[in-house]
């Protein structure tokens, strides 16, 4: 190992929740030191693909209509997590929103008008103008003019936890090893799901299926490190953010182009030919994250979307044209399916519709009727070719196991204490809050609410014990 290197606040990890620890901490007098795994042009972790952020408000603001209370956020929290978080915390991520815009546009995010259409979220998301990828640039510049350090390429793969105290952090760059030593240290360095390995040890072989729709570089090894330090784990190893995602895509890094959003207009079956789920159980931002995790489930981790062509134009075309064909047969074979099953399947499903008026921008009244599983919404015959197929994958985001923390953002330790200088924020404690399920918008809540308070906790300790010196 090499020479040391010091700061007074360390932060690891690249992304949103990192950057704005890193920023905080800077603001209010820090010298910080960041460690980005990554290469530069690779920097920014799964932020690069987000796109929105969803804020409590009370009145309708520049980016977002209406109003979005408290309460209303909490029970979307609570329907797709099951009623399965900790509510003190999940309240306090909430309320703790309500300024995050105005405290990125005061850091030179910008943002574009609310939207419109069938996302259904105008009320409640806002998005950035660029994406993701802005909005990391604008804060890793940001960043810098306040003289945050930024290593590149730089990896923790080990920390020293000594009497509840973070002493030092083991980093490899550039084939050498060093020691990193610290005043205060934020982990925000993400979950473990770009870990083929681990993932395995969770799913089993059905893991070998998965893609990874961010970054290939969070491989969990500061989680991995903390927990056998002693930091007090939570969450599930098999619960994490899985969309169904193009079984063409990419094996990590496919974005958020890789979606299929025509769940919900049509049918999906599995490599036998049949339905497995309620297609319209609700809107994809209630419901998006779920279909990863269903896919997972079937034989060979495998599924197939089919429509028509009424939906064509109703949901966002993804970076993969369908598969086409004229008959539904000839779809069927097309695809590698069994082709008997899938004309009964469909054929069943459309004498099973009920009528309705059709309306996407609503839970409306189209369904099915002595069908199992039913389609409770959003139900219309697939009879008018042509007609597609998109095969599925679970797309894996992020992971959810975490470590416990305080509202402070502290780590909590399998003791029953609390880490004296240690901090969490972002993908490596969301799992206080995400037991399953996911709410568009809300992880870049839990950085951003979460990465401002632990870096105002590490800038707080830093000057401390600065004083005490």
């Amino acid at each position: 190992m090499t020479a040391e290197r010091e700061a007074e606040v360390l932060v690891i990890g690249g992304g949103n929740a990192a950057l704005c620890a890193a920023i905080t901490a800077a603001e209010a007098g820090a010298r910080v030191l960041l460690l980005e795994c990554a290469p530069r042009h690779y920097r920014g972790g799964n932020s690069r693909h987000t796109r929105n952020i969803r804020c409590m408000h009370r009145a309708p603001t520049r980016v977002l209509t209406e109003a979005y209370p408290e309460d209303e956020y909490y029970e979307d929290l609570l329907k797709v997590t099951g009623g399965n978080t900790d509510e003190a915390l999940a309240r306090h991520v909430i309320r703790t929103s309500e300024p995050a815009i105005d405290w990125m546009s005061a850091r030179g995010v910008r943002f574009q008008p609310s939207l419109g259409g069938t996302l259904h979220l105008s009320r409640t998301n806002a998005f950035f103008l660029g994406g993701g990828k802005a909005l990391v640039n604008t804060y890793f510049h940001r960043a810098e003019r306040l003289g945050v350090e930024v290593l590149y390429e730089a990896e923790a793969i080990d920390l020293a936890l000594d009497a509840g105290r973070c002493s030092c952090v083991t980093v490899r760059q550039d084939a050498r090893t060093f020691a990193v030593r610290a005043r205060a240290v934020v982990v925000a360095s993400g979950g473990f799901e770009s870990n083929l390995a681990w993932l395995r040890e969770a799913w089993g072989p059905a893991a070998d299926n998965f893609l990874i729709r961010g970054t290939p570089y969070n491989m969990g090894r500061v989680l991995r490190a903390l927990i056998d330090r002693g930091a007090q784990a939570i969450g599930d190893p098999t619960q994490c953010h899985a969309a169904a995602i193009d079984a063409r895509a990419p094996k990590f890094d496919g974005g958020i182009v890789t979606r299929v959003d025509c769940v919900s207009l049509g049918i999906v079956v599995n490599r036998e030919g049949v339905r497995f789920y309620d297609e319209g159980e609700d809107f994809w931002p209630q419901r998006d994250a779920i279909w990863g995790r269903l896919v997972a489930q079937q034989p060979g981790q495998i599924a197939w979307a089919i429509i028509d062509r009424k939906p064509i134009g109703r949901f966002m075309p993804p970076v993969f044209p369908g598969v086409r064909a004229d008959s539904i047969a000839e779809l069927a074979a097309a695809l590698g399916l069994p082709v008997q099953a899938v004309v009964k399947t469909v054929q069943d499903y459309n004498r099973a519709v009920q009528p309705g008026h059709f309306d996407h921008a609503v839970l409306d009244g189209c369904r099915t009727r002595g069908l199992s599983p039913e389609k409770t919404h959003w139900a219309l015959p697939i009879d008018s070719p042509p007609y597609y197929g998109y095969p599925l994958r679970p797309g894996i985001t992020f992971t959810y196991l975490g470590v416990k923390v305080t509202p402070r953002a502290q780590v909590q330790l399998r003791d029953g204490g609390l880490a004296k200088n240690l901090y969490a924020a972002g993908e490596v404690m969301a799992g206080n809050i995400l037991s399953k399920g996911y709410l568009a918008g809300i992880g870049m809540t839990i950085g951003t609410v979460y990465g401002r308070i632990a870096g105002e906790e590490a800038a707080r300790h830093a000057a401390g014990a600065r004083q005490a010196a």
